[in-house]
């Protein structure tokens, strides 16, 4: 399977079927997940990327994902995403605003023996929290 079919696979079965199992089953043990923990560290292992999955999936359990563009080269898969759901629970730590989101965002992963090993993610969290409502609107630049 090429990386740029596993990392769609990743999105469809992790986030928008919500299979848990394709987590232990696509990631490395010793896995590393950079851009998602709250503070700027890393998630590490499985275990850690259910943590967030579970938080985010909880205050958005509408939450769909779709893989924009997808592009491999050597042992890595860049990806960019849209994400869209309705903050419908307190995963995030506030409570639900019942709100609408829609953010862009990128995920580069380091592929290894067919499974996920490193991963380094980006995507709009401010543009989020202000579609949400709980961040103030900026004027642009």
């Amino acid at each position: 399977m090429s990386h740029c079919a596993a990392i769609r696979e990743w999105y469809e079965e992790v986030w928008n079927k919500r299979d848990l199992s394709a987590i232990t089953r696509m990631m490395a043990p010793d896995v590393v997940v950079h851009g998602l923990a709250q503070g700027g560290g890393a998630l590490h292992g499985p275990d850690g990327f259910l943590q967030f999955h579970r938080a985010f999936t909880s205050a958005f359990p509408d939450l769909r994902l779709h893989v924009e563009d997808a592009i491999e080269q050597g042992d890595r898969v860049a990806m960019r995403f849209t994400a869209t759901g309705t903050h419908s629970g307190d995963g995030l730590g506030f409570p639900a605003t019942n709100r609408p989101m829609r953010v862009s965002g990128m995920t580069i992963a380091r592929v290894v023996d067919g499974k996920f090993v490193e991963g380094w993610n980006v995507f709009d969290a401010l543009g989020m929290m202000q579609q949400l409502g709980v961040a103030p609107q900026g004027d642009g630049w």
